[in-house]
C-alpha cells in the first residue's frame, strides 16, 4: 500500500509542477492549452461546381494539395460514390479516405420531404435511408437533405410539420448507424424562421442545421437574428460561397460562429469558374484562416 500511496503523491505533484510550468511559460503548450473559441472549425469543400468533375483519386489529391482537409460527396458527380456501390467498393472508398489527409465529412443528397403525395415522401425516406447507410461504410458522418418547397393549396404549416416529422424519422434511422441528419436551410424553406419551425418538430437530436450562407439570412431583423434562431440546433457542417463575395457579411457570419465557438466543418460550395481551383481552394482556405484570426481577435478584445 505505501508504493501506491508514493505513486499517487508523486503523479499529484508531478501533475501540480507541470501545469505550474505551463502557467509561468508562455510556451507553444501554453498557448495551445488556451485556445480561442472557433479554434476547432474546421474549412472543407462540397463537390459542387469546383469538385463535380473530379473522380475520386483526383479530388483527394487536389484538396490535400490545397490543405482543404474535408469533403462533403454531392451526389451524382465525377467520383461517383453512390449507393449503387457494392461492399467491395464501399471498403474501397473508405480505405483512400483513410489513407490520406482528407476528411470524408459526409454525403450531401438531394433528398426532400415537403411532396403532398406521401407514396413519394416515403420513396425518399427510403432513398434517405441508403445514402445514411453509404455515408456509414465509407467513413462519413453524416448526410445533407432539403426541406425544400411549398405546395399549391396545402397549408404551410402542415408541409412543416410533415418535413419535421420526416426528419424525426431519419434522425432515429441515422443514429442507428451512427450518422447525423444534416437539414440545409434550402429553397422556398430558406428563411429561418421556417427552418426553426421545422426544428421545432424535428425534436430528434441527431438532426442539425446546415446552415447555407443564403440572402434570406439578411431578412427580417437579419443575420445575427436569424442565426440565434438556429444555432443551437446546427450540425457538424455549415455552406459557405466564396468568402471575398461582399454581398454576404462573410465577416459577420465568421464572427457568430467564433462567438458561439463552433466547432464544426465550414464548407465551400463555390459558385465561380476559376482557371486554377486548387489554387483558389488554397486562396479561400487563407480567407477563412484570416477571417476566423479576425474575429478571435475582435471578440478577446470586447471580452
Amino acid at each position: 500500500m505505501k508504493k501506491i500511496a508514493s505513486r499517487r503523491t508523486f503523479l499529484r505533484t508531478g501533475a501540480a509542477a507541470a501545469t505550474g510550468a505551463l502557467l509561468s511559460s508562455p510556451s507553444a503548450l501554453l498557448r495551445s492549452a488556451l485556445s480561442q473559441p472557433g479554434s476547432s472549425m474546421k474549412f472543407g469543400l462540397v463537390t459542387y461546381l469546383w469538385g463535380q468533375d473530379w473522380d475520386l483519386p483526383t479530388l483527394i489529391r487536389n484538396c490535400a494539395a490545397s490543405k482543404v482537409l474535408g469533403v462533403e460527396l454531392r451526389s451524382t458527380h465525377a467520383h461517383k460514390v453512390e449507393p449503387s456501390l457494392n461492399a467491395a467498393q464501399r471498403k474501397e472508398v473508405r480505405k483512400r479516405f483513410a489513407d490520406s489527409p482528407v476528411t470524408m465529412v459526409g454525403i450531401g443528397s438531394n433528398e426532400r420531404y415537403d411532396n403532398p403525395d406521401p407514396a413519394v415522401v416515403a420513396k425518399a425516406i427510403e432513398a434517405t435511408k441508403a445514402f445514411i447507410k453509404l455515408s456509414h461504410d465509407v467513413g462519413g458522418s453524416g448526410v445533407k437533405v432539403k426541406p425544400d418547397r411549398f405546395h399549391k393549396g396545402v397549408e404551410k404549416e402542415k408541409t412543416i410539420e410533415q418535413i419535421g416529422k420526416a426528419l424525426n424519422q431519419l434522425g432515429d434511422f441515422a443514429d442507428g448507424w451512427g450518422q447525423e441528419l444534416r437539414l440545409e436551410v434550402h429553397g422556398q424553406c430558406a428563411q429561418l424562421p421556417t427552418i426553426r419551425k421545422i426544428m421545432d418538430v424535428a425534436q430528434n437530436k441527431n438532426v442539425g442545421v446546415c446552415w447555407n450562407s443564403n440572402n434570406q439570412d439578411l431578412e427580417g431583423k437579419g443575420i445575427e437574428h436569424n442565426f440565434d434562431l438556429v444555432k443551437k440546433r446546427f450540425g457538424a457542417t455549415a455552406h459557405v460561397r466564396e468568402l471575398q463575395d461582399k454581398a454576404y457579411p462573410y465577416e459577420k457570419l465568421m464572427e457568430l460562429f467564433v462567438r458561439m465557438d463552433y466547432s464544426g466543418w465550414v464548407m465551400l460550395e463555390a459558385r465561380g469558374k476559376p482557371k486554377d481551383r486548387v489554387a483558389a481552394l488554397g486562396q479561400q482556405l487563407g480567407l477563412f484562416n484570416s477571417m476566423v484570426a479576425k474575429a478571435q481577435k475582435s471578440i478577446g478584445k470586447k471580452g
